[in-house]
């Protein structure tokens, strides 16, 4: 069994849905996951802004684009009549739906069952087309019948491994559609698993029907050394430990979802990264097992937001990071960056959402400091484990870089620097040249001098 994701890019209108259908029309058993064509989820967004607003005129005309441009892909797609006909029925009562809901008063749980409408209308679209143009024999699963999550909001795999196994033939043969993203909260409501969640919907599907391998498929190659549309002249990785495409993915590797690697990484089903556009590429293969190669890539997160905490009572004070965390966890705030001295505390933020309500109370405990407008910027390889001086090495390649925070991960595969945003971009840049353009190999170790 073969688990295939495909983003909204390569469903992004009826000629690169024909080129999915050529790329998996040679799969016997697989289960291929859909997100909802490209800016879909973007228009619905805004349809569900005009909704709150209660701008009546302004979400019929967004929604009337968006039935447009579904019907656009219809007419792409069938040639013949009568399928084009049972497509455009399908697209009508799609709209219907929307239409209907719209009418009632926003509310949260209603934007949410909203947003799955994107996925809901691609696959309706692209199941229809891969059955009755292409002949493939597709078996359509709703997400929503098996895609859950528990009462602390994360995905429940063991209900999504006895739902889905109800649900597909024994031993998985066949060939299945679904939708990535959407899913169902503990209570039932439609909900989701955040953007990018496609890839998300993709690696718990393989561990739960004990796939042989998850492709991801995009508009690149593989994963890359570093951002292309950032820094020049970059090149894919052939390979990546589950552990390093994690520390990347979390840091802001866009074509990974940060979550995705942990349930393939509990099976130990390999992850492949692959280009729609080129399917013979080789791609990025993220797995266990592989031997040691020096550093691997780079990422960067912006939207960073730096709070250090001072208090001559820490010293010695048993308890005190323990009260700091517990602000942050009180209100539902991940902490991504953790420094510390002997008398104060620096993490990074993320989401600063709460943040007046968080140095409210961490004012309580020492003075506090808020700084905004910075960037993550992660240096992954086992390299900085095993090489002498490798750190110093990098922190000379950026020391025109206005540098706030350093940190060397905990499990010793990444190396992190806090850096004002608009300094961002040169730091990638300068590490990229003399970590991978200007040594011959970069698993030697950097010169310091």
């Amino acid at each position: 069994m073969k688990v295939l994701k495909f983003g909204g890019t390569s469903l992004g209108d009826a000629g690169r849905m024909q080129q999915v259908a050529q790329i998996i029309e040679n799969e016997n058993e697989c289960i291929v996951v859909c997100s909802a064509m490209a800016g879909v989820t973007n228009r619905l967004l805004e349809i569900s802004e005009c909704w709150q607003a209660q701008n009546m005129p302004g979400q019929n005309l967004l929604l009337d684009a968006l039935l447009d441009g579904f019907r656009k892909t219809a007419y792409g797609l069938f040639a013949d009549t009568n399928q084009l006909h049972a497509a455009l029925n399908d697209i009508n009562q799609w709209f219907s739906g929307p239409e209907i809901r719209l009418k009632k008063p926003w509310s949260q749980v209603g934007e949410k069952w909203l947003l799955a409408q994107g996925e809901v209308a691609t696959t309706s679209v692209f199941f229809r087309y891969l059955n009755e143009v292409r002949g493939l024999g597709f078996v359509h699963l709703n997400a929503l019948d098996f895609m859950q999550k528990r009462s602390d909001g994360e995905p429940d795999l063991e209900r999504i491994r006895t739902q889905l196994i109800q649900l597909i033939h024994p031993g998985g043969s066949g060939r299945y559609l679904t939708q990535g993203y959407i899913c169902r909260n503990f209570e039932g409501f439609v909900d989701n698993l955040a953007r990018g969640g496609g890839d998300y919907t993709a690696t718990l599907l393989g561990a739960a029907a004990d796939a042989d391998v998850v492709e991801i498929w995009s508009d690149i190659d593989g994963l890359h050394q570093a951002d292309p549309r950032i820094v020049e002249g970059t090149a894919a990785i052939r390979e990546l430990s589950f552990e390093e495409a994690a520390e990347l993915a979390y840091f802001g590797a866009k074509i990974l979802h940060p979550t995705c690697v942990w349930p393939a990484a509990s099976k130990g089903i390999p992850i492949i990264l692959k280009n729609t556009f080129d399917p013979l590429a080789p791609g990025t293969i993220i797995k266990s097992n592989l031997q040691p190669s020096g550093i691997r890539a780079m990422a960067a997160k912006s939207g960073i937001t730096i709070v250090r905490i001072k208090s001559s009572r820490m010293l010695n004070a048993f308890g005190y990071l323990r009260r700091i965390f517990e602000i942050f966890e009180l209100f539902q705030t991940p902490v991504d960056v953790v420094t510390t001295s002997e008398v104060s505390v620096s993490v990074t933020l993320d989401n600063d959402l709460r943040l007046d309500e968080i140095t409210d109370m961490l004012h309580e405990l020492g003075e506090v400091e808020v700084e905004r407008n910075q960037a993550i910027v992660c240096v992954v390889g086992d390299i900085l484990a095993r090489d002498k001086g490798m750190g110093l090495a990098l922190l000379r390649t950026i020391r025109n870089i206005d540098i706030k925070m350093v940190s060397f991960g905990g499990n010793m595969n990444n190396f992190t620097f806090v850096v004002p945003e608009d300094q961002k971009n040169e730091c990638l840049r300068s590490l990229h040249h003399h970590i991978f353009c200007r040594q011959p190999s970069f698993s030697q170790p950097l010169s310091i001098h």
